[in-house]
C-alpha cells in the first residue's frame, strides 16, 4: 500500500525569494512601460498584489527598487556576453574578425530576448530607457557593462590593427544607438515599412545587425586610412 507523499513546505527563505521575484517582475513590467518617474511604489504593490509596506521592507525607496530590477538581468547578460567573447577569442586563435566579435557580443544578448520570454523583453525596453537617461543612466551602464564592452573593444582593435582607436570607439557608439533603438521596440519600423518589418522581430535583427555594423566599422576605418595616405589628417 502506498500513500501520496505530502508536498514539502516552503521554507521562509524560499517564500521571501519567491515574493521578491514577484515584486521585481511587477516593477520591471511597470518601469518598462512608464519609466522610473512614471511609477510609484503603490503602483508596484498593486501590480504585485502585495502591501506597499512590504516594498519598504525590501527597498529603501523607489530608486533602490529600480536599481535592483535593472541589476537582476544586467548581471546575467553581462556575464553571458563576457563568456561568449572569451570563447570567441580562444576559438579564433588570435585572429578575430569584426563581424565575429560583434556576433559574440550582440547575438548572445539578442538570444535572451528571443528565448527568454516577456520578462527579458521588458528588460530590453527598460535598458533602452536607462541608456538614454543623462548622467544616472550612464552611471548604471558604466557599473554593469563597462568590462564586457571594453572586452569587445579589445577584440575590435585586434581585428582592425591599423584603425585609429577613436574610430573604433565611435563605431561602438553608433552601434549602441542602433541596438538601443531596437531594444526600445517603439513600433516605428512597423509603421514605416507598412508591416514588412516588426519591432518585436529579434530574429530578424540577429540575422542582420552584426554584419551591418561590421561593414560600418570596416568602411570608416578603410576610408579614414585612405584619407591619411592621401595627406588628409581628418
Amino acid at each position: 500500500m502506498t500513500t501520496d507523499a505530502k508536498p514539502k513546505r516552503r521554507t521562509k527563505a524560499q517564500q521571501r525569494a519567491e515574493t521578491l521575484e514577484i515584486i521585481l517582475d511587477a516593477a520591471e513590467y511597470l518601469f518598462s512601460l512608464h519609466g522610473l518617474y512614471g511609477v510609484t511604489l503603490k503602483d508596484v504593490g498593486k501590480q504585485a498584489n502585495v502591501h506597499t509596506s512590504l516594498l519598504h521592507y525590501y527597498f529603501d525607496d523607489k530608486k533602490a527598487l529600480f536599481d535592483a530590477v535593472f541589476a537582476r538581468r544586467a548581471e546575467v547578460t553581462a556575464q553571458l556576453r563576457m563568456a561568449a567573447l572569451d570563447r570567441y577569442d580562444e576559438a579564433c586563435g588570435g585572429k578575430p574578425t569584426v563581424e565575429g566579435a560583434l556576433r559574440a557580443f550582440l547575438d548572445t544578448d539578442l538570444d535572451l530576448y528571443i528565448q527568454g520570454g516577456e520578462g527579458w523583453r521588458n528588460f530590453a525596453t527598460l535598458g533602452a530607457q536607462v541608456a538614454m537617461a543623462p548622467k544616472w543612466g550612464a552611471e548604471m551602464f558604466d557599473k554593469h557593462f563597462d568590462p564586457v564592452v571594453l572586452r569587445l573593444i579589445d577584440l575590435l582593435k585586434q581585428a582592425l590593427p591599423d584603425c585609429p582607436e577613436e574610430d573604433i570607439f565611435w563605431g561602438y557608439h553608433f552601434g549602441t544607438g542602433a541596438l538601443i533603438m531596437t531594444l526600445a521596440r517603439t513600433g516605428r519600423i512597423d509603421q514605416l515599412s507598412g508591416g514588412l518589418c516588426k519591432s518585436e522581430d529579434f530574429e530578424a535583427v540577429k540575422a542582420r545587425m552584426a554584419r551591418f555594423l561590421a561593414f560600418g566599422f570596416e568602411g570608416i576605418c578603410r576610408d579614414r586610412a585612405a584619407g591619411r595616405a592621401a595627406g588628409d589628417p581628418g
